[in-house]
């Protein structure tokens, strides 16, 4: 839906509040035509019902508002009388539309010093529930959300099963362009095979003004653009499910390249404007390699794949066992290798031909030699060619929303010829540092600005699935920061001391409460 279908959408849920509430203001003291106001309204109706003034602002927060409105509906049944279960059941199932039952058909009471709180513990503990629920998803949308590593791609950076707090605030919160979804969850109900959301209606992309732009280097999560997910909740052989933006899969990569960039891969090395992108120290970015082997000196590889922390599969590939398959690993462990008695080369695999499979899948490049490819930058234009369109073809139509047509060599966007694009919006490139081990925008090309969720900040926990009891535990990197200068530092024996000091000082304080009493 778009910002003017909205703009109808609420004058058209304020005709029906004020057609279903006129005489309860009418009742309660106010003068009918305050019912029809937006927003206005809805401050009166906080002021009848006897709730705080600032309520108003989170029936205008999508999801939060999910969660208000049965609520509202419930406390103004109750202000004029209808307290019985039967009362709340039919106010939450008819979706508030018995209130115009009430309105037109049963005298009208208004209780004015009605009691606040809950009658009964039952009615408490949903209360507090529902509060809770509220703080925790205005939390989770718009400050910070938990995320869990899930690959390798972003390998000594990230590792698998670090679990992250993801700040929303740095590059702003973006608004939900879902409306109607289950709260805290992404996109299917934990523990069932259920969507968690409706497809429609859909808000249009909104952000909130953002601490920082993204800048090269930083470590992103996003929405996987192409995310259709075949076989998501269905059988196989069926088409896969369309998502909404913000419910597509979350993806977490490195920004190599920001809007306005000219980006080249040469040898598996990214260049920025012409310049080799220097990546900060805690990045360490592996590759495949091949270490050949003289075949007579023994070596403990056992000791040296745990001192270079190797997790991605090593092996050999035939019966010969004189060359040594790594998938990853970093060009620090490949001197080492290089000066490991009975290893004769150590050769870093760089793809050469052309694989279809690479953006924009014209048969052109491979994973480690792309470019030159411009990074789209919102309000620039571009002239569209044969050679440019594929490069653009999918922002033209899916992430910008228009619609192309090729008639002979003439290109019609929106049903008249066009020869030039302007983007309406920002894009980036992502890449994982495990540069041969990493779905990216190698695979599947740009990502809009609002696919963009958020920026990692925080590693709370880290669980190695490979280890035993205690030891799954990687104390080093709990409460670590995931940027910085230097290598990361756990700051867990800090939150340890104040946690101690603070239940300390808590015991302290009772006893002398205690003392005075």
């Amino acid at each position: 839906m778009t910002f003017y279908s909205w703009f109808v959408f609420f004058l058209a849920v304020q005709i029906i509040h004020f057609l279903g509430t006129w005489k309860l203001y009418q009742a309660a003291g106010r003068k009918s035509w305050e019912a029809a106001i937006p927003v206005y309204n809805s401050i009166v109706l906080m002021k009848i019902i006897g709730r705080p003034t600032w309520w108003t602002l989170l029936l205008f927060i999508p999801i939060i508002n999910l969660i208000m409105f049965p609520v509202i509906w419930v406390e103004t049944l109750r202000t004029f009388g209808k307290k019985s279960t039967l009362d709340t059941i039919l106010g939450l199932f008819t979706l508030g539309f018995y209130i115009y039952v009430v309105n037109y058909t049963q005298k009208l009471e208004y209780n004015k010093d009605r009691k606040l709180t809950p009658e009964n513990k039952t009615a408490d503990t949903v209360s507090s529930l529902l509060f809770a629920i509220i703080v925790a998803t205005l939390v989770h949308t718009y400050v910070v959300q938990p995320y869990t590593i899930p690959t390798s791609s972003l390998e000594k950076s990230l590792l698998i099963g670090d679990f992250l707090f993801v700040s929303k605030l740095n590059y702003g919160p973006r608004v939900p362009m879902t409306t109607v979804a289950l709260p805290m969850v992404h996109d299917s109900i934990p523990l069932t095979k259920t969507k968690s959301y409706l497809s429609w209606p859909q808000l249009p992309y909104l952000r909130l003004p953002a601490l920082q732009k993204i800048n090269r280097c930083d470590i992103v999560v996003f929405n996987w653009p192409v995310d259709t997910v075949h076989y998501f909740f269905e059988p196989k052989g069926r088409p896969g499910v369309i998502k909404p933006i913000d419910k597509k899969s979350n993806y977490v990569k490195r920004c190599v390249g920001i809007p306005g960039d000219s980006l080249s891969i040469k040898d598996g090395y990214v260049f920025i404007n012409g310049k080799k992108l220097v990546l900060p120290e805690r990045a360490k970015p592996q590759y495949s390699y091949a270490v050949a082997l003289d075949g007579k000196t023994p070596i403990d590889f056992e000791t040296i794949f745990k001192e270079l922390d190797i997790t991605d599969p090593a092996g050999f590939r035939t019966e010969k066992r004189d060359t040594l398959y790594l998938g990853s690993l970093t060009e620090a462990g490949a001197e080492r290798f290089k000066h490991t008695p009975g290893v004769t080369a150590v050769i870093r695999k760089i793809d050469t031909g052309n694989n279809n499979d690479i953006f924009p899948h014209i048969n052109k490049w491979n994973q480690d030699n792309i470019g030159p490819i411009y990074i789209p930058e919102a309000g620039k234009t571009v002239a569209l060619t044969n050679e440019s369109l594929p490069f653009y073809k999918e922002i033209i139509t899916n992430y910008e929303g228009n619609t192309l047509e090729l008639q002979g060599s003439k290109f019609i966007i929106n049903g008249k010829p066009a020869t030039t694009y302007t983007f309406k919006q920002n894009y980036y490139w992502m890449m994982g540092d495990n540069r041969h081990n990493s779905e990216d925008s190698r695979y599947w090309g740009y990502v809009p600005e609002d696919h963009i969720v958020g920026k990692p900040v925080f590693i709370w926990m880290s669980w190695d699935t490979n280890g035993k009891g205690i030891n799954k535990i990687r104390w080093s990197r709990v409460f670590t920061t995931v940027d910085g200068e230097g290598q990361p530092q756990s700051y867990f024996k800090y939150f340890l001391i104040i946690l101690a000091i603070y239940f300390v000082g808590d015991f302290i304080w009772k006893k002398r409460r205690e003392n005075k009493a």
